[in-house]
């Protein structure tokens, strides 16, 4: 299982929310890119970086920092958040990021997202952000009326090859993962499942490891709660 350690940007700075809380926010670094080459330093060879301006309103306010992380630290990148147009996923692609994820277009248009999986292969991915069962859309704050496994399953069926489910209520909680609902997609075949949301302890980084594809770490990394090298060692 890979490691995906996460910075999330805000105005150019490291922050964290409490369940997707935009009012509960913390700045954990001023320098992101410090905080990259930190993560690579620990071994990490992967990193999940969420535009939280882009997931709110749209506005490409962090791609400045974006390409200054990928550019001098060397890490497979994914980045989501605000991605809502071919022409965005083609200036992170040309930037060197190895996977982009679509979240509120690949509810609200998936003509579009059908059209980008077939056009990007692998480098699509779908973030599944889910509040009670149901899949959330535009920076968590409107929840749809799809049933978020549901979902997964169509997004298998159209050839995406990566989902990232996060489940909203964990997020930021650091009251441990939901790990019933990644036994529940392990399930679907030919698909993976990047756990994200709430990850704190080294026994679930254990039990993710069989049926989890990748895991995002992010809170708890920051509160010390979690050390890096040794949540990668866990996982191999």
């Amino acid at each position: 299982m890979k490691i995906f350690p996460a910075i999330d940007l805000r105005n150019g700075k490291a922050v964290r929310l409490f369940q997707g809380d935009y009012d509960q926010m913390t700045v954990y670094g001023a320098n992101p890119v410090e905080i990259a080459q930190d993560f690579k330093k620990q071994g990490a060879a992967h990193l999940h970086l969420v535009d939280l301006d882009g997931a709110k309103d749209g506005r490409l306010v962090n791609f400045e920092t974006i390409k200054a992380i990928v550019e001098e630290v060397d890490l497979f990148v994914e980045v989501g958040g605000g991605i809502r147009d071919e022409k965005r996923i083609r200036q992170y692609l040309d930037l060197g990021v190895g996977r982009v994820i679509l979240g509120t277009i690949a509810v609200k248009d998936p003509a579009f997202l059908e059209e980008m999986v077939r056009r990007y292969g692998e480098k699509i991915a779908v973030g599944v952000d889910a509040r009670d069962g149901y899949v959330a859309i535009n920076g968590w704050k409107e929840i749809t009326d799809k049933e978020s496994f549901a979902f997964c399953e169509y997004l298998r069926e159209i050839g995406v090859k990566t989902v990232i489910y996060t489940d909203i209520s964990r997020d930021g909680s650091l009251q441990g993962t939901n790990l019933a609902a990644y036994q529940r997609l392990h399930k679907i075949e030919d698909l993976d499942v990047v756990a994200s949301g709430g990850i704190s302890f080294e026994e679930e980084i254990t039990a993710l490891k069989d049926v989890a594809a990748a895991a995002i770490l992010g809170k708890a990394l920051y509160s010390g709660k979690l050390e890096l090298s040794r949540a990668i060692e866990l996982a191999k």
